[in-house]
C-alpha cells in the first residue's frame, strides 16, 4: 500500500462507533451511548483511517485528566489493513494534535489480552505505569504513558 492511498480525517464519534464493531479483537465492544457520554461536551478527537475512501481504521482520544495529558481511549485497524503501517500513522496524527493543544503526555490502557496493542505501545516509547488485576488474569488491565517531545 502506497501513502498517497491512506488519508487520516478528523471525525464524529459515530464513525469511530461503527468501525469499532468490525474490530474482531472487540469481543464485547463499547455501545454507542458510551461514545457519546465520553465524548460529549469534552475536548476530544476522533480519527478515521481511509484507503481509497473506504474506512480502514481509527483512534479516539479525549481529555480525561487535568494534569497536562491526554488520554487515548479506542483505537483499531480492520484485519485485512493491518501490518501497513496505519495505526502508527493514527498514533503520530493524534500525538500531534495533543503537542498542538498543550498536552504533555499521552496515557492509554489496554488488557492484557491484547498482546498486540502493548507491544505497539512499548515500541512507540510508551511505559507501564500500573496495572489492575482482573478475573480472568486475561482481562487485567495495563496503564501505559507516553511524554510528548
Amino acid at each position: 500500500m502506497g501513502v498517497r492511498e491512506l488519508e487520516i480525517k478528523a471525525r464524529h464519534w459515530k464513525d469511530a462507533f461503527l468501525l469499532s464493531l468490525q474490530i474482531p479483537e472487540f469481543d464485547d465492544p463499547y455501545p454507542e451511548e458510551e461514545y457519546h457520554r465520553r465524548l460529549t461536551g469534552i475536548k476530544h478527537l476522533v480519527l478515521v483511517a481511509y484507503v481509497d475512501g473506504q474506512p480502514v481504521g481509527f483512534k479516539v482520544g479525549y481529555e480525561r485528566d487535568t494534569d497536562g495529558s491526554f488520554y487515548s481511549w479506542m483505537g483499531g485497524v480492520l484485519p485485512a489493513f493491518r501490518g501497513k503501517g496505519i495505526a502508527r500513522r493514527l498514533a503520530r496524527r493524534q500525538e500531534a494534535w495533543a503537542r498542538g493543544q498543550g498536552y504533555r503526555s499521552i496515557r492509554l490502557k489496554t488488557r492484557r489480552k491484547h498482546q498486540a496493542m502493548l507491544q505497539f505501545a512499548l515500541e512507540d516509547g510508551f511505559r507501564i505505569t500500573g496495572s489492575v488485576p482482573k478475573n480472568p488474569p486475561q482481562e487485567s488491565r495495563i496503564m501505559l504513558e507516553k511524554t510528548l517531545q
